[in-house]
């Protein structure tokens, strides 16, 4: 199967490998500010750019990662999936799972229900033995997410990560393992 071919689909959703006509429905969520509140502030389209160009790259070189999430109608709605760590992160290597919806998209389950799909596939068809989720202290809704698909807490693992225009952040680590 090619990339290109590759999908999982739930119920009510369709996750999928990036098209290059993705670019302006994704700057315009990362755009965003609501939706970037605890996500570091809004990027601009230079900066969403590279973030879906590393977002296809991961797939192509790992055979996972950021999948975007669409309807049963083929609407935008954001992402979810599994992405190796940069090496720089504090945690070290780690594999962690992620979401980012459209405002429009907030309140239908649809993050639990994607990242679920997500989460299967990785532990079944890619074999992973552990993936971490993280997010601030403030973001109720990730954390819920989190609970929701049965990731653990892991106080240990928290982390702090220094950014130059807005400071530090502090991660709250969340761990899974395949059932």
């Amino acid at each position: 199967m090619s990339k290109q071919e590759f999908e999982l689909q739930t119920p009510r959703l369709r996750l999928r490998c990036w098209r290059k006509s993705d670019r302006e429905i994704f700057a315009s969520m990362n755009a965003d500010p609501e939706v970037m509140h605890d996500l570091g502030g809004p990027l601009d389209r230079a900066e969403s750019d590279q973030k879906l160009d590393r977002f296809a790259a991961d797939f192509d070189n790992h055979g996972f990662g950021r999948l975007v999430i669409e309807d049963l109608d083929s609407n935008f709605l954001g992402y979810t999936g599994v992405l190796p760590s940069r090496c720089e992160h504090p945690l070290g290597p780690h594999d962690e799972i992620g979401w980012r919806l459209m405002r429009q998209a907030w309140g239908h389950g649809y993050a639990t229900e994607a990242a679920r799909a997500a989460l299967d596939d990785a532990f079944k068809r890619v074999g992973l033995r552990e993936i971490v989720a993280y997010t601030s202290a403030d973001n109720a809704r990730s954390q819920a997410v989190m609970a929701r698909l049965g990731l653990q807490r892991d106080v240990s693992r928290d982390f702090t990560k220094h950014y130059d225009e807005t400071g530090n952040w502090h991660g709250l680590v969340w761990v899974g393992s395949p059932p």
